[in-house]
């Protein structure tokens, strides 16, 4: 999946170096097994020490080395800037009931979580990590605006867009962005912006906040929000 659209292109390009190492590479009998039953009996089969710590220490990934997993820190769009301003990480991804918790305690540098929800493994939510650090990394998009200009990039949600045709079925884009007034544009988009993220993601605005000149351009394009949401005076 690495080898495909954007990932691949900037792969194929020299701007990413993502590499995947099977566990299976450090099992030493001849069926590679690199599970077993958890001590004290249950259900479900256990990632073992021997090949996950042989098959790191012969690989040396970069570090820090995360492990999936749902003890860890939620994965956002802030730690995503945070490893695509690193110089490197690397990626343990669990399998079946879960690893063997020297692997979490003495191997790994850390956990992280993208939420809520139980896997089969963790390639899924590994993907979901390298594709938003991906995006951050200078190079891997054509436009670098793209990564500052979108949702969470300012914890916010992005405002709505719309393209042509400007009527279609009686529905029309806002005058505002006809207008040609790139400033008045500008205004109009953050105002949606934050109207948007306090009607579906409040949490984001409460720990966000707006200012007083925010408050104005709301005023101006006619929206309001709790105004317990504002941290400064209104200049409206």
């Amino acid at each position: 999946m690495c080898r495909l659209s954007i990932l691949g292109r900037a792969h194929d390009a020299g701007v990413l170096d993502i590499r995947a190492h099977d566990l299976r590479m450090a099992a030493t009998d001849r069926h590679r097994t690199v599970d077993d039953a958890p001590f004290g009996g249950g259900a479900g089969m256990i990632l073992k020490c021997e090949p996950v710590f042989d098959a790191v220490e012969t690989v040396d990934p970069p570090r820090p080395l995360l492990l999936l997993g749902p003890g860890g820190r939620r994965f956002d769009q802030g730690m995503a800037a945070e490893l695509a301003g690193g110089g490197g990480f690397s990626l343990l991804c669990g399998r079946y009931e879960g690893v063997d918790e020297r692997i979490r305690t003495d191997l790994v540098d850390g956990e992280v979580s993208i939420g809520d929800v139980v896997l089969a493994g963790g390639e899924f939510g590994a993907m979901v990590v390298v594709e938003a650090v991906a995006r951050l990394v200078p190079g891997v998009l054509g436009n670098a605006a793209s990564t500052t200009d979108e949702s969470f990039a300012d914890g916010l949600l992005e405002y709505p867009h719309w393209t042509r045709p400007a009527d279609f079925r009686s529905m029309v884009v806002p005058e505002v962005l006809r207008s040609g007034d790139h400033d008045r544009v500008a205004r109009w988009r953050r105002a949606m912006a934050i109207a948007r993220t306090a009607d579906a993601r409040p949490d984001l605005l409460a720990a966000r906040g707006i200012t007083g000149e925010e408050a104005a351009w709301l005023a101006e394009f006619g929206l309001t929000i709790d105004p317990s949401f504002l941290i400064g005076p209104s200049s409206g």
